[in-house]
């Protein structure tokens, strides 16, 4: 495996920025999309969530609920939602957070569903400055690159104690041939400019499986399991024991 270098710091993203043009951002989120599509991440990440779901006790009182961090447009959070609702015997409710309110304006309008087996909603949340609303289960894609180690590590804790079983995430790996599968993907997928930039610096802001691992050893959760996925990524779950 041929590892990029680590980031002294990590560069800001231009979907990140609150003022980025809404027409910009929206293709953004577009491309995401279609990436997740060919990264195969819904179903990678409804997988382990169903394989968690398990413990999950029927008497308990509630639906099973689930939420997704940083959900952006919402895409990803409706796409597992609708593979979890087809697997798990129990009503599940998806609560997707992020702290943009014009994502979550978007996510609303395209994603919300509600019917007798499941709900889908979402609401803004500062996820690194606020408490995680009280879950089943939890999960991610594509944002722990975007932290420090100390968020990153506090991101980790933070998902811990909302999660009555535990998460899931699914990010990057800092390799040669992920930055090179993110500039042609990134061409490829879309016309946007904004995730033609922002794809590469993901890349290489992400980190190694030994720092994933390294990052929940000082977040003190035992046991992880890290699993190396196509395309270049890192599939992580952890639960309570």
């Amino acid at each position: 495996m041929f590892v990029l270098p680590p980031l002294v710091q990590r560069p800001p993203e231009l979907m990140d920025d609150p003022s980025l043009d809404a027409g910009q951002h929206e293709e953004a989120i577009r491309a995401l999309a279609r990436i997740h599509v060919v990264s195969r991440t819904a179903s990678q990440i409804a997988s382990h969530l169903v394989s968690l779901s398990q413990k999950f006790s029927p008497s308990a009182a509630g639906p099973l609920r689930i939420i997704d961090i940083a959900c952006g447009g919402g895409e990803l959070t409706s796409a597992v939602a609708q593979r979890v609702a087809r697997t798990v015997p129990h009503r599940v409710e998806f609560i997707g957070l992020d702290i943009s309110e014009r994502v979550i304006g978007w996510a609303t309008q395209k994603h919300t569903l509600a019917n007798e087996h499941l709900d889908v909603s979402f609401q803004t949340c500062d996820v690194l400055n606020g408490a995680l609303p009280s879950c089943t289960l939890a999960f991610h894609s594509l944002f722990l690159h975007h932290l420090d180690d100390g968020q990153a590590v506090a991101q980790l804790q933070a998902m811990a104690a909302a999660s009555q079983i535990g998460f899931v995430f699914s990010d990057l790996l800092r390799t040669r041939v992920g930055l090179f599968l993110a500039q042609l993907g990134t061409r490829v997928l879309s016309r946007s400019s904004v995730a033609r930039i922002d794809g590469p610096l993901s890349v290489k802001a992400a980190r190694t499986i030994k720092e994933y691992q390294q990052l929940f050893e000082e977040a003190g959760l035992l046991e992880p399991v890290l699993q190396r996925t196509w395309p270049e990524r890192v599939c992580v779950t952890w639960n309570h024991q």
